[in-house]
């Protein structure tokens, strides 16, 4: 008896290993995986600019980074007393203008030196619905809790959306041509834009985003299917958070080991096993320090960290 559908999932052709340099871009869902990735001790950077929920907004940042555009002073804002651009998300807000132009156009930097040497990069797209400010008809990827009577409700039909993957697409291939793409679809549930519009937008990125694989084969593109994990193999709500929006430990767990099995070579999973043993290992509190069980436990757990560190010298713990 069948109690489960499963949701094909094809490997993929550019998997991820130790050797790998992986930057995550995109929406919370983007953090989960980064973190799992983190954890395992993978060559990591997650988010430069913090949560992007839009394809647009990633791919302004993108250009801004290639571009060199540094960030300017006239380009910030003042509201309830700390300093934003719309550019970016509010966990980059600092309490002075100087201290944010100082973080952002570090983190542009950090951005354009990961763009330029990564070659895994993982698009985790939110929403097609964003927002445009009505005073100049620019688009931001944060409100920053302005009004809302101050933007423009906007929903990017599947076009727009693959106009924008496009355009970030060949803006990095300009710099960095063997770069490889995974695009993936958060799997959380933007009620807030109402049930029947988050539907639309899903609908719109999952439309564009096999769009662009269809018109790009052969370009180290790739899509995994967390989305459709969540919704079909996942669909109780035991696996939300108490919100019902955002999918809880269980889930995320249950993503990853699918993204595991897919996307991640088989000659790191040896590797990982190992980092997860040096983890808990580190996390672990003795009871009795000084006891001889215990100091035999830390020499084994030091010469793992060296036998790791040897193999793999961006490794820390």
């Amino acid at each position: 008896m069948k109690l489960q559908t499963q949701v094909p999932i094809v490997s993929s052709p550019h998997p991820i290993g130790y050797p790998s340099e992986i930057l995550l871009l995109g929406s919370c869902f983007a953090n989960h995986i980064g973190s799992k990735l983190a954890y395992y001790k993978f060559k990591t950077t997650l988010n430069p600019f913090g949560i992007l929920f839009h394809p647009i907004s990633i791919a302004h940042l993108v250009e801004r980074a290639l571009k060199d555009q540094k960030f300017q002073e006239e380009e910030l804002f003042l509201h309830q007393e700390q300093w934003h651009s719309f550019e970016v998300h509010s966990e980059l807000s600092r309490n002075s203008k100087e201290e944010l132009l100082h973080t952002l156009n570090k983190q542009l930097e950090l951005f354009q030196q990961k763009i330029s040497s990564c070659t895994h990069l993982i698009l985790t797209l939110g929403t097609a619905w964003g927002y445009e400010q009505k005073v100049n008809g620019k688009w931001v990827a944060n409100c920053h809790k302005v009004p809302q009577k101050e933007f423009k409700k906007v929903l990017s039909s599947s076009s727009e959306v693959v106009n924008s993957l496009t355009a970030l697409i060949t803006n990095i291939r300009q710099i960095n041509p063997e770069i490889a793409l995974y695009f993936t679809i958060s799997p959380v549930r933007h009620l807030k834009d109402g049930f029947v519009e988050n539907q639309r937008s899903k609908a719109h990125l999952v439309a564009a985003v096999h769009q662009l694989l269809q018109a790009m084969p052969g370009q180290k593109l790739y899509y995994f299917p967390a989305y459709e994990l969540m919704m079909d193999e996942l669909r109780d709500y035991r696996f939300y958070e108490t919100d019902m929006v955002h999918p809880n430990a269980l889930a995320v767990d249950y993503i990853w080991e699918k993204f595991r099995g897919s996307c991640i070579l088989n000659e790191a999973l040896g590797t990982m096993e190992t980092v997860s043993e040096v983890q808990k290992g580190l996390a672990h509190k003795a009871f009795n320090p000084a006891s001889k069980q215990h100091q035999e436990f830390e020499k084994t757990l030091q010469l793992k960290i060296r036998d790791l560190t040897k193999c793999y010298p961006h490794i820390h713990f």
